[in-house]
């Protein structure tokens, strides 16, 4: 489940909770300004994971830039559908 598709589920469960879950990745994300970096490496990638969801914001610090490759539901039980997602993102990113 990728972040559109999570939104998209929470929205099916209850008015708002979309909103509320879009919310609080975005402020995950913006954590990021203050303690990118820190997080433990999956997968080549930072994870930070959220705090309210059980999903993982996966990026890399590239000049001095937070780049975020993907905002995935956080699959520990399934490591190679992560893998899988983060190598397609990767090569998509390097043709553009």
């Amino acid at each position: 489940m990728t972040y559109r598709t999570g939104r998209e589920f929470y929205d099916r469960q209850e008015p708002g909770v979309g909103d509320y879950f879009a919310a609080a990745l975005a402020a995950d994300i913006d954590s990021l300004i203050l303690f990118a970096g820190i997080h433990p490496m999956e997968f080549g990638f930072h994870r930070a994971l959220s705090k309210r969801f059980p999903f993982g914001v996966y990026y890399l610090i590239e000049d001095s830039n937070i780049r975020i490759y993907a905002v995935l539901v956080d699959l520990r039980r399934d490591p190679a559908w992560i893998r899988r997602k983060l190598t397609k993102r990767e090569r998509a990113d390097r043709q553009d």
